[in-house]
């Protein structure tokens, strides 16, 4: 039993950890406040940031079948099997449908609060919309190719990766950019609501590790590859339309509110 609650320790602090430390790698080197600090070159910044959720895909990718990697594979069954001896009966009561947004709510909270971020709000507005169809592409498409039964039901083959993770932890990486630099908590806060999201769906029965691992990997990877590209995606619009773009509130009877992207004539 310790060695398995050590375990989920351990998965639940690479799951608030690795963001973090990935994008804070780039600021490694950068200042004389810690000495010790290994300087790292803009390459070495982008491998790390591309490299640690990269194999974390890999590993959910290894364990989908004993055919590929048995070590894995038996690990992945273990680890359920003893999470729901620990937590049979566990149930969230669809609290992580909402924690995988929260992250993105405080960014916008921050924003209606008057605090200036790295990007404009339309800008992030973009960008969230941009990383969230490409992460819903990749998580959506793996889903059908790997066709991984759900723990608690065979018949469903839509358990890899975790889609509610890769969300949460696109919304937490767009906090830690648009933020995180200036308010080194809110990359704290939102990667530990995504790390819960993540541990919610592993608990509830819901995934298996491996689904969360790869789902945090591609969300944090969609995220990041968006927020990066968006310089040159904006350079590309013609400037009398980038700078009439407006973001509008909008508000449907019955069916909650939302923002609309407008171009001002």
């Amino acid at each position: 039993m310790l060695l398995f609650l050590l375990r989920l320790q351990l998965l639940f602090l690479l799951l608030a950890g690795w963001p973090a430390t990935a994008t804070y790698g780039q600021q490694i080197g950068t200042t004389d406040s810690v000495a010790y600090a290994p300087r790292l070159s803009c390459g070495q910044r982008a491998a790390l940031r591309i490299a640690v959720p990269s194999v974390l895909v890999g590993i959910g990718v290894l364990a989908h079948s004993n055919q590929y990697n048995e070590t894995l594979y038996r690990a992945k069954l273990e680890m359920q099997h003893e999470t729901q001896e620990m937590f049979r009966g566990f149930d969230a009561h669809g609290l992580d449908d909402y924690t995988r947004h929260v992250p993105l709510a405080m960014a916008y909270a921050m924003m209606a609060t008057g605090h200036r971020g790295e990007r404009s709000a339309v800008g992030f507005t973009l960008i969230y919309l941009a990383a969230h169809e490409l992460d819903a592409a990749v998580v959506s498409n793996l889903k059908r190719v790997t066709a991984e039964p759900r723990p608690y039901n065979p018949n469903d083959l839509s358990s890899f990766p975790s889609s509610h993770t890769s969300q949460a932890f696109l919304t937490a990486t767009l906090l830690h950019e648009q933020y995180g630099r200036q308010y080194p908590w809110l990359s704290v806060s939102g990667y530990a609501v995504a790390a819960a999201t993540g541990t919610m769906r592993l608990l509830g029965n819901k995934h298996w590790a491996t689904d969360v691992l790869a789902g945090a990997g591609i969300g944090f990877l969609s995220a990041e590859t968006i927020w990066h590209l968006y310089p040159a995606l904006t350079k590309a619009l013609p400037p009398r339309i980038a700078h009439k773009l407006l973001l509008v509130p909008t508000y449907q009877t019955g069916g909650g509110a939302g923002f609309a992207l407008a171009i001002q004539p």
